[in-house]
């Protein structure tokens, strides 16, 4: 029985459709090296998604898995329970270093959905801490991403993923994303429809009673949605008028895929709790964390009323997982990576430009570092939109196979409107930026194929 046969007989998948499971030509992928991968039959493809938004330093590094070995012939396995291991206080020291402000604590978990999830009772017992119990409502906004477990579900703001699920977590309320927003002439950020409309959803939920407000600093769903300009300091005034909690979820945004360490550094601003995973390790572990300000920690933990945060987990800041961090940040670091997306991001912008400018089916680009999303229409030039039929053959049929034909591995996504999403390892150089451009130029041809047949 092959490898795929047995996969598909014994493997139960994630977020993949059945006849795409079952599908006689389901990729085995067996190999990485940089930015590609290579399948059973040796055929070479390129990461266009960095894995899912996660190999962030390239596949096949032997450094970081020789750390790995390392740690696991000296300590394979102790916790944070009570006790720490030399691991996960290095790992802890490096990210709490190159995080914004007073962002002086790390709570590791194993997961982006768990760093949400922690997050909401982490927000939760600091204002029972403080004497404001009632506070337990979380503002998030439409079309957001923040997990599957079923507390970072009930923040998620896409309603087709919550749908079979509920019903969920209470007291969750959803407002307006930035898509197509622009500070108006002569106004500031506080005139923005989407920040007028949380405003209005607090008063009317009403302050006391509102816990945290979860906003990615670049929203993934519903197409990499870059803030206007003032976004992020009005968003952080907002939160401290009502003494709201404000949590950047940075689980794509951290660890170089905007051109910085934080998006928070990037858009300058100090969250007051953070949370990240996938780029941490660059997928070579799992791990995950909330970066918590130095006074919401000490509140929980010195306060008569709780005195201990009630919540953790085998495996958080396993010491395998924290010395993967601490090599593939380090590696990042000294290996000058974010510069690499800097210096790049404005020839990865203009091949965008180009793919935009040839192919009438792509609405726009939008994104910034090395985190992009096409959105297509039925004629840009005309303003026809694309039919529900043609949406649906667009995501399921039409992207995947022209992806195949030129072997580029990314993600055609509907949350919203009809995407493709694109975000390389932040190792790709200039080759690889044009292997991708010609790659993705290769879809939106059979895109407008497609439509205009």
């Amino acid at each position: 029985m092959s490898t795929r046969t047995t996969a598909q007989r014994h493997l139960f998948p994630h977020f993949t459709r059945g006849e795409v499971w079952n599908d006689p030509d389901l990729p085995v992928i067996v190999r990485g090296d940089g930015c590609y991968l290579y399948d059973e039959q040796g055929r070479r493809f390129l990461d266009g998604l960095a894995g899912l938004f996660c190999v962030n330093i390239g596949h096949g590094r032997q450094d970081i898995p020789a750390a790995a070995i390392k740690q696991m012939e000296q300590l394979a396995y102790w916790t944070n329970w009570s006790a720490a291991h030399p691991a996960s206080v290095e790992a802890a020291e490096l990210i709490t270093g190159l995080a914004p402000g007073d962002l002086d604590r790390v709570f590791f978990v194993n997961s982006g959905s768990e760093a949400v999830e922690s997050a909401i009772k982490l927000a939760r017992q600091y204002f029972v801490s403080q004497g404001q119990p009632e506070r337990t409502k979380i503002i998030s906004r439409d079309m957001s991403y923040h997990g599957t477990t079923l507390g970072a579900l009930a923040v998620t703001g896409i309603p087709k993923f919550k749908a079979p699920f509920g019903p969920l977590m209470p007291g969750v309320r959803h407002v307006p994303h930035t898509l197509g927003e622009s500070v108006p002439e002569g106004g500031t950020a506080a005139d923005l429809p989407s920040l007028r409309a949380l405003v209005a959803a607090t008063e009317e939920e009403g302050p006391e009673t509102v816990a945290a407000v979860f906003a990615e600093p670049v929203q993934n769903s519903r197409g990499a949605l870059v803030p206007p300009d003032g976004y992020w300091a009005e968003l952080r005034a907002i939160c401290d008028r009502y003494g709201i909690l404000l949590v950047s979820d940075e689980v794509i945004c951290a660890y170089g895929r905007l051109g910085e360490w934080f998006g928070a550094e990037k858009y300058g601003y100090v969250p007051d709790l953070l949370t990240f995973a996938k780029g941490a390790t660059s997928g070579y572990a799992p791990l995950g964390g909330v970066l918590v300000r130095e006074h919401i920690a000490d509140a929980v933990l010195t306060s008569p009323t709780t005195g201990v945060f009630t919540h953790g987990s085998t495996w958080g800041g396993h010491p395998i997982a924290t010395t993967v961090a601490v090599a593939n940040i380090t590696a990042m670091r000294d290996e000058r990576i974010l510069d690499n997306v800097r210096d790049l991001e404005g020839a990865f912008q203009t091949g965008l430009d180009q793919i935009v400018d040839a192919h009438p089916t792509v609405r726009e680009w939008r994104g910034t570092g090395f985190f992009y999303a096409l959105e297509f229409t039925g004629d840009r030039r005309t303003g026809r939109e694309l039919t529900p039929q043609q949406e649906v053959a667009l995501v399921r049929e039409v992207m995947p196979r022209a992806m195949r034909e030129v072997n580029l591995i990314t993600r055609p996504d509907d949350r919203g409107a009809t995407l493709l999403m694109l975000s390389p390892p932040l190792v790709a150089d200039a080759d690889v930026l044009r292997d991708l451009l010609a790659g993705v130029d290769a879809v939106c041809s059979a895109v407008d194929r497609h439509v205009a047949g």
